[in-house]
């Protein structure tokens, strides 16, 4: 089909350089996993909520389906546009203006293209806290964080995005806005159409501002890594943990002995304080009471964890440059991950009661049916939330193993997890990785309702079809 009539209305709308043809897009049009890789008809690239409405209505007269892209960190394939080249990619990115700060209703309005780090920085210059924090914050935006209901290092103490959000702007598939930019806490007046959006995946319409909810920045963070023997003592030392600092208890990450094996085999200038051990935990406590307190309160619940045996060495740090050490040790693990290779994915959510059981179980058959496979497990152990990843045997082509044993793998994984009551998502979503996954397992009357949901609010499928649903 000629779509050289919506291009030329395109460009007459947002200018020549914000609509992108031909040359290299990769930076688009490829999954940060390098996993997928569409093309796109044109990337467009509205600089208002007003343009990104103007594109939704000439689209939609055009019969042209839209892909909402933020900073292309989704691990999902969610992002990127199909093989057709038939989709626009629409790129938020210039949608980045910090539009109001209200210090005394603790809260930010800022436009979906903001680094979500910018959002970090923007509270802290006002002495606050936005306590959502992913390895990508420097390169993920808002509108992407929302869309994906990301999760992060700080859920335990503060949520998923959903919880840290108060109020959206959102353009509809009827090319509409959606203006509830509300900072209200409590608001009873119907339906909470902030909640169908967030989390959606731009299926359902495309977040173009968000009202976030901001908090006191704590008066001192402080960071430790332990070792542990056994995973079942890494749960033991979140139990005590919680009870010892209870809500000043804000980060608890699990890395198994092979994810940080990658991190030094990758990346050795990141230094490892501690010697190899088969677990090893990243804790973080805020306190509003001051650093002596808080670091009462840690070296009490590390004496305490190594007389009761439950780990075995421990190191606390005594700088903002130690703590940022430990927390790259964490956040590098994605990375050593990236360049050892593609990998076979899982980000499932489990009990945390569960949580040892279920990784032993899955060591045993995995091993037994994938001999020399190597399992990567690491994640937020805090809110139950696991990154349990399959890398091939050494010496075995990675992009081959990913392609011929991913299949079977899940099958092996998703069965244990679903029964034991988890979720085959955590916080990555669906996009098209899980797509089929979703509707094998999810139960039928959610995806009944979900389809509704998405044939009411875009009834045209113009919004990133065969994603999610």
């Amino acid at each position: 089909m000629n779509q050289l009539p919506l291009l030329n209305a395109l460009r007459a709308r947002l200018g020549e350089a914000h609509v992108l043809v031909g040359g290299d897009l990769s930076a688009y049009e490829r999954d940060w996993r390098k996993r997928y890789h569409g093309r796109a008809l044109a990337v467009v690239r509205p600089g208002s909520t007003a343009e990104v409405a103007e594109v939704v209505r000439l689209a939609a007269a055009h019969g042209v389906s839209i892909v909402p892209q933020g900073g292309n960190t989704g691990l999902v394939g969610g992002g990127v546009p199909d093989e057709s080249g038939d989709q626009l990619l629409l790129s938020l990115l210039r949608l980045n203006r910090v539009r109001a700060l209200d210090a005394a209703n603790l809260t930010l309005t800022v436009e979906a293209g903001c680094l979500l780090q910018t959002v970090q920085d923007h509270a802290a210059a006002a002495g606050l806290l936005f306590p959502l924090s992913l390895a990508s914050e420097g390169s993920c935006t808002i509108g992407g964080n929302l869309a994906s209901n990301a999760g992060g290092t700080q859920v335990l103490r503060y949520g998923n995005a959903r919880e840290l959000c108060l109020g959206l702007e959102v353009v509809t598939a009827g090319g509409d806005v959606l203006q509830g930019l509300s900072g209200l806490r409590k608001d009873n007046s119907g339906y909470d159409l902030r909640d169908l959006f967030i989390g959606s995946e731009g299926t359902l319409g495309i977040i173009t501002a968000a009202t976030l909810k901001l908090y006191p920045a704590p008066r001192a963070q402080l960071t430790a890594l332990a070792s542990c023997d056994s995973l079942a003592q890494g749960v033991a030392l979140l139990g005590l943990a919680q009870r010892v600092a209870q809500a000043g208890l804000s980060a608890f990450e699990l890395m198994n002995q092979q994810s940080l094996a990658l991190v030094a085999q990758h990346f050795a200038q990141l230094r490892q304080p501690l010697p190899a051990a088969p677990w090893t935990v990243l804790l973080e406590l805020s306190d509003h009471e001051g650093e002596d307190h808080a670091r009462g309160l840690l070296e009490a619940l590390l004496q305490q964890a190594l007389g009761d045996g439950v780990i075995s060495d421990a190191v606390v740090a005594e700088s903002l440059a130690q703590s940022q050490s430990l927390w790259h040790l964490r956040e590098a693990i994605p990375l050593a991950q990236s360049e050892e290779g593609l990998n076979i994915k899982h980000d499932i959510s489990l009990p945390v009661s569960a949580a040892a059981g279920f990784v032993a179980q899955m060591s045993e058959r995995l091993a037994a049916g994938w001999p020399g496979m190597r399992l990567v497990c690491f994640g937020h152990l805090g809110d139950g939330n696991l990154h349990f990843n399959v890398q091939a045997p050494m010496g075995v082509d990675a992009a081959a193993f990913l392609r011929e044993q991913e299949a079977a793998v899940n099958r092996v994984v998703y069965d244990a997890v679903c029964a034991l009551g988890g979720s085959i998502s955590a916080e990555h979503g669906i996009g098209q990785l899980k797509r089929e996954e979703l509707a094998a397992r999810k139960d039928t009357t959610a995806l009944t309702l979900m389809r509704a949901i998405k044939k009411a609010l875009d009834p045209q499928g113009l919004f990133n079809p065969n994603r999610l649903l």
